[in-house]
């Protein structure tokens, strides 16, 4: 007999934002009410970037209002320019910023079983043209960074690392911000550790903080220099003080997402078509999302019909990242953007389905969305 399932009461989002007391909060924005500094690089602005470094283990950080503006000043600040290699299964800010800067996206197929970037397909697209290589951590999962490193110093490539998931991340006990040239991180509402909106860029150039802290404020060196033309990249001191909470807050949501994490490994781990990755004993992971792959073949169902089923159980997951970011009218017309170059991602695209993860969530709320996507399975016969 086949158990009915009741849908939630309440919706169950995909994510939802880690949220002090506004108590906490009120008390905090006082000091700013009474300093009226409002922006402009103060008091917990220059408090937050020094704790986030030190939490980061990174020697140079630059706070920014938002990830995109971050990455693309990253690219102004390394000069990058012509060609730069990318992956299309990412957010659309990723190519966009390559955009901005006038620089063409070459998208790289991916690697089947992490979803980044495949390092061992990245040298047989670099041409005269190529300066750079922005890669993804996508879902907090490490790229493959020494093998990334190696291909770009045969060539003197610039890395950068979109790092937007993958907050708190280390590997072998190293903060994932040291890794290429420039690494991004995002602080937006939907993240392990957000200031509603924000980001950061991470380096180990001293040079590149005094670039890159000229680029995010108009290029303005003093009350007389104006020495390159900027763009107003700062973050404020409301979005500042979010985030210097939410700092004592953040440890506590991963571990509850570690946990559900773990359960949803446990009740899943069997299920003929779904598949998933465990984490990597090199590895501290953001547990930023827990992402899936529906085999329709061995599940009897397609991804978009799990996602849509999960809808009438007010179960709201996404198929992120879909669509690929080389099939945007933007982007098709790119001799790389042919599905016969990207054949990983064009099948994983069909496949990947976020969980809802976030720390509300409880063990049994995760077991009841396990069973109802069970339920989804058709038995071949």
């Amino acid at each position: 007999m086949i158990k009915e399932h009741k849908p939630f009461a309440q919706p169950i989002y995909v994510t939802r934002p880690l949220l002090p007391n506004l108590e906490e909060l009120t008390e905090k924005l006082k000091e700013v009410w009474e300093s009226k500094w409002l922006t402009n690089n103060g008091p917990q602005h220059q408090l937050l970037e020094e704790k986030l470094r030190q939490l980061l283990k990174v020697p140079y950080l630059s706070l920014f209002n938002n990830g995109t503006i971050a990455l693309i000043t990253a690219c102004q600040s390394l000069r990058l320019s012509g060609d730069v290699i990318t992956t299309p299964f990412t957010f659309p800010a990723t190519p966009h910023v390559l955009s901005w800067n006038n620089i063409k996206p070459i998208f790289c197929d991916i690697d089947p079983n992490t979803m980044n970037i495949d390092a061992n397909k990245i040298e047989s697209i670099i041409t005269p043209q190529t300066t750079g290589i922005l890669a993804v951590h996508v879902f907090g999962t490490p790229c493959d960074v020494i093998k990334i490193q190696e291909v770009a110093d045969r060539y003197g490539l610039k890395i950068i690392y979109d790092a937007a998931h993958a907050f708190g991340v280390e590997i072998r006990g190293e903060g994932i911000g040291n890794f290429g040239d420039i690494s991004m991180m995002s602080f937006h509402a939907t993240k392990l550790f957000h200031t509603a909106e924000g980001g950061a860029l991470t380096f180990q150039d001293k040079n590149l903080k005094l670039r890159i802290d000229l680029l995010k404020n108009f290029g303005i060196k003093n009350e007389d220099e104006v020495v390159m033309p900027g763009i107003n990249g700062k973050m404020n001191e409301l979005q500042a003080i979010l985030g210097l909470i939410n700092l004592n807050y953040f440890e506590q949501e991963r571990e509850k997402r570690k946990l559900l994490t773990e359960t949803y490994r446990q009740c899943l781990r069997d299920v003929e078509g779904v598949s998933f990755l465990d984490d990597s004993p090199e590895v501290k992971s953001s547990y930023q999302y827990f992402v899936i792959r529906i085999h329709e073949k061995a599940f009897g169902r397609s991804r978009n019909e799990v996602y849509s089923e999960f809808k009438r159980y007010n179960i709201f997951t996404r198929k992120y990242f879909y669509p690929l970011c080389s099939d945007y009218t933007c982007y098709r017309h790119l001799p790389s953007s042919s599905p016969t170059n990207l054949p990983v991602a064009q099948e994983v695209v069909q496949q990947v389905l976020s969980l809802p993860l976030y720390g509300e969530l409880s063990v049994s709320d995760v077991e009841k969305i396990c069973d109802i996507l069970k339920s989804f399975r058709r038995k071949s016969h």
